[in-house]
């Protein structure tokens, strides 16, 4: 792909979002740079009218024109657009529509209970109804996949190679040791061992780790200045 067009990511060092689609574009070989704007900047023209809805990710595409927001739009955008070899997906019949129902269960659950969890864990004022649900909800969420795994017998979600939705999911597990705590990943390492197994075969990947390296050194810099 050494003749395409640097896309532009627009990112950033905290959220579990934007590193989701760097990842992708790692492992599709796609020529891509992050810019980082500010929290102001965000809800601000010019960013606005990248992204309406006044968050992280989006990406500007000069090989296609596209400006697109949402990560889990963006992902579907580059593996249609940019892995013509099906490298991360499947396009036979039952396992297209399966990556595509883990993908959905990636944005609509995955994301949001995590996230819910960790607003609710580490803010000053204390609800414990409200860690209780939301640590439940992210449990429940790996016990899923977990119990899926062990019914299919296979390493990922849709079959034996790691598919886009698999990958979907690999910023927001991340947050795992911060979000849960030592004896609640004791409990998902001990009673879940399928999903953890691919929890850390996700986590050993060469684009996890380069995408994650690039974090902590935007992080570093910024904490320079």
């Amino acid at each position: 792909m050494s003749s395409l067009k640097t896309i532009k990511l627009y990112n950033h060092g905290g959220g579990p979002n934007p590193p989701k689609v760097a990842i992708i574009v790692e492992e599709l070989g796609i020529p891509y740079e992050s810019t980082y704007p500010g929290p102001s900047a965000i809800k601000q023209e010019p960013y606005i009218s990248l992204n309406p809805n006044g968050r992280l990710p989006a990406i500007e595409d000069p090989n296609t024109g596209l400006v697109l927001w949402e990560s889990g739009a963006i992902v579907q955008y580059l593996v249609e657009q940019y892995d013509k070899d099906a490298k991360l997906r499947y396009t036979t019949f039952a396992e297209k529509w399966q990556q595509e129902a883990w993908k959905i269960f990636q944005v609509s659950g995955q994301g949001p209970y995590f996230w819910q969890l960790m607003w609710f864990k580490f803010r000053s004022e204390k609800l414990p109804s409200a860690v209780d649900r939301y640590t439940n909800e992210a449990k429940r969420v790996l016990g899923v996949i977990d119990a899926h795994l062990k019914k299919t017998n296979k390493p990922y979600l849709v079959g034996d190679k790691v598919c886009f939705a698999d990958l979907m999911f690999v910023t927001w597990d991340h947050v795992l040791p911060f979000a849960l705590g030592e004896d609640d990943m004791k409990d998902f390492e001990t009673n879940m061992p399928h999903a953890f197994a691919r929890w850390q075969k996700l986590e050993g990947r060469e684009s996890v780790k380069k995408v994650y390296a690039d974090v902590e050194k935007h992080k570093a810099a910024g904490a320079k200045h």
